[in-house]
């Protein structure tokens, strides 16, 4: 790490930075493990053979709304645990918790048993996001929140590369069941033996630990916030609503492809890893994308204008199945601005809230968002029954026209914004 201005980056602050980023990264393996695999698993788990697609992808799709009902309910009651025990020390507990209970998801012997062990996993996921943010944030120096929010958020990205290249390498290869793959996500818990001893508190919070006490959660719907709140509560939910049905389905759209079935197990594994590493890159590209489109528009120009595009793919995309060449390319584009969007949310969210809400105000926002997108898993589930898995996708992407409207009356400035936000760091999708 080198200088940024006139502040240089430390070695505590690095330190900080690589165990936050790590935090994203394993987050993005063991929250994406689940949706490689997903119909395989939970149909063998149903019985093999026997088990009708429509039931199957309704429980893959409950199972998949529990975990973001988890993840939710995480980053709520860990961001607690976080101002009272410390970051460092939360950021290691929830790492602990999703590696422990990604891993227990192998010995899964029925559905409901899977559902359980993701719903805890999905804890601990949800709870590191409000601890790394919080490390991050309270160590680095101001001038350099821009460069970590972006750098943070490819750290989810790539756990989201490395757990395809696991499914691609272990199911891909004929040797291993798909169960396998959870084991893989037991390996981050070997990260906080470092994490502990290498990243200390950082001194804001100890000193605001003393001497401060935390607003609570009723504070955001006082007069002078409420309809902030209810704006932001909105946004998150259309936004994380829309993108977990895409990344969700994308895999079972491109398994019900004809040109994908004609292939033997091992090659659909491989051609689905590497379609999704582009996607995955494709997004990246967004993420910065949507950051400089902000810079010279404004923040509500720039959410219309990433939400317009994402609308446009889901319903050109998925509306129907299409050829394998013409898919791969609706998934680049939809991963450009529908993924590419969460990167306005840390530059944009927490300074709309007063300074002893904003810690508060981003997490309880941010984290609701998911218990909608566990709702629209359940309605993409029943939508796709029986039918073209992208039809999940397709439908619930008419959300992103309420959020077109939205994005234009959305607050452009909150009490923190003055010229250049002070930035937070980037949320994992």
């Amino acid at each position: 790490m080198t200088k940024q201005g006139d502040a240089a980056i430390t070695r505590v602050q690095t330190r900080a930075f690589i165990a936050a980023w790590l935090g994203w990264a394993f987050d993005g393996l063991d929250g994406f493990l689940y949706s490689l695999v997903a119909v395989p698993f939970v149909k063998e788990l149903l019985g093999g053979a026997s088990a009708g697609m429509p039931e199957v992808a309704k429980k893959a799709a409950l199972i998949q709304a529990v975990f973001l009902f988890g993840w939710a309910l995480g980053g709520a009651f860990f961001g607690r645990i976080g101002d009272k025990i410390g970051r460092t020390h939360t950021l290691t507990l929830t790492i602990l918790t999703y590696a422990l209970f990604t891993g227990l998801s192998f010995f899964s012997q029925a559905w409901w048993h899977l559902m359980i062990f993701r719903f805890v996993a999905a804890l601990g996921i949800g709870g590191e996001w409000a601890a790394g943010s919080s490390l991050v944030s309270e160590t680095l120096h101001p001038k350099h929140k821009a460069w970590a929010s972006a750098t943070l958020q490819t750290g989810y990205m790539a756990g989201m590369i490395l757990a395809s290249l696991t499914v691609s390498g272990l199911v891909g290869s004929g040797a291993f069941p798909h169960r396998a793959v959870f084991l893989v996500g037991v390996l981050p818990a070997l990260a906080t033996v470092w994490i502990r001893r290498a990243v200390p508190e950082p001194e804001e919070w100890k000193g605001a630990r003393e001497h401060e006490k935390m607003p609570s959660v009723a504070a955001l719907f006082s007069p002078a916030v409420r309809k902030v709140t209810l704006l932001t509560l909105s946004m998150t939910s259309i936004c994380l609503t829309t993108v977990w049905a895409f990344l969700f389905f994308t895999n079972q759209v491109l398994r019900a492809l004809p040109e994908v079935k004609a292939l033997a197990v091992p090659e659909q594994e491989r051609l689905i890893t590497g379609i999704t590493i582009v996607w995955v890159l494709w997004n990246i590209a967004g993420n910065y994308a949507a950051t400089y489109l902000a810079k010279f528009t404004g923040y509500r120009r720039a959410m219309a204008v990433m939400l317009v595009f994402s609308f446009v793919s889901y319903y050109l995309g998925f509306r129907e199945p299409l050829s394998l060449e013409a898919t791969r390319w609706w998934f680049n584009i939809a991963a450009f601005f529908s993924l590419g969007i969460f990167a306005l949310f840390p530059l944009y969210i927490p300074p709309l809230f007063p300074t002893l809400l904003r810690t508060t105000g981003a997490g309880f926002c941010y984290n609701f968002g998911r218990i909608v997108a566990a709702g629209g898993a359940l309605v993409g589930g029943q939508i796709i029954a029986g039918h073209f898995p992208g039809l999940g996708i397709w439908w619930l992407g008419f959300l992103y026209i309420p959020g077109i409207l939205l994005a234009l009356v959305m607050p452009e400035h909150g009490p923190g914004m003055h010229g250049e936000p002070e930035l937070a760091t980037a949320p994992a999708v």
